[in-house]
């Protein structure tokens, strides 16, 4: 073996540092939700995370409130008991990450989060948060940004299935605003988002009723014609439904 061989062989293999940016991305989401599983099963008390968690959702690092808010993710989903007892505090570090200005990352997580953490609890116990989350989830329907799209129509269903009585007034506003970007998104460019905005649409169709006090005016004039012509034109099994059901 000559010198240059030994040389070699002693030293490190060099690794390339450089790998696409959406890889590096997912391959430290991927470490993180393991790192925090490992550590609810074994390493840590579901109390000491989520105090840990909670102080990183506060964090300047938005890499740090990003994994704060995937582990809060992985809290709903593997311990659940332990995010009800602890439920305002965790909706409170959510609404915040929705609401962050700096990472869009923290936003996404925040979402998907929230959508966890109302399917576990029916919506209940959201408290005026619902007003927060609402506001927000609107805004992010026409995002550019394919991935926040998709969770926030997934999210926006949701709120429309666990309004309630007590936001019913307030909901029944926000998707009569949210009507057009309803309409569009039918049609969006990306087939996920397309098909999360359809199933939203159902689950909003309630809050498009005509209200009774409208009842003077003839069938034809309570109709909204610009909802009927866009649905008939694209989704006439959708405008079926609605006829079906007496909402149009």
């Amino acid at each position: 073996m000559d010198q240059a061989q030994r040389r070699m062989l002693g030293q490190p293999l060099s690794i390339p540092t450089t790998q696409p940016k959406k890889k590096r991305t997912s391959m430290m989401s991927f470490f993180s939700k393991v790192s925090w599983k490992l550590r609810l099963q074994k390493w840590e008390t579901p109390k000491n995370v989520f105090f840990i968690l909670a102080e990183r959702a506060r964090d300047p690092s938005a890499r740090k409130r990003h994994m704060a808010m995937s582990g809060l993710g992985t809290m709903a989903r593997e311990t659940p008991d332990k995010v009800r007892k602890y439920k305002r505090i965790v909706l409170d570090l959510l609404v915040h990450g929705l609401y962050d200005p700096m990472s869009s990352e923290v936003t996404h997580e925040s979402m998907k989060t929230l959508t966890i953490i109302l399917g576990k609890t029916q919506g209940k116990g959201l408290g005026s948060f619902f007003i927060d989350i609402t506001l927000q989830t609107r805004t992010l329907l026409d995002d550019e940004n394919d991935s926040l799209r998709y969770s926030a129509f997934v999210l926006f269903g949701q709120l429309a299935a666990f309004a309630g009585r007590k936001w019913k007034k307030f909901f029944t506003s926000q998707v009569k605003q949210t009507q057009d970007s309803l309409l569009i998104h039918l049609q969006d460019k990306n087939p996920q988002v397309a098909k999360a905005c359809k199933t939203t649409f159902r689950a909003c169709s309630p809050y498009l009723r005509q209200r009774k006090e409208y009842s003077f005016q003839s069938e034809e004039d309570q109709r909204n014609p610009k909802l009927c012509r866009q649905l008939s034109h694209y989704h006439p099994e959708l405008l079926q439904y609605f006829y079906a059901n007496k909402i149009l």
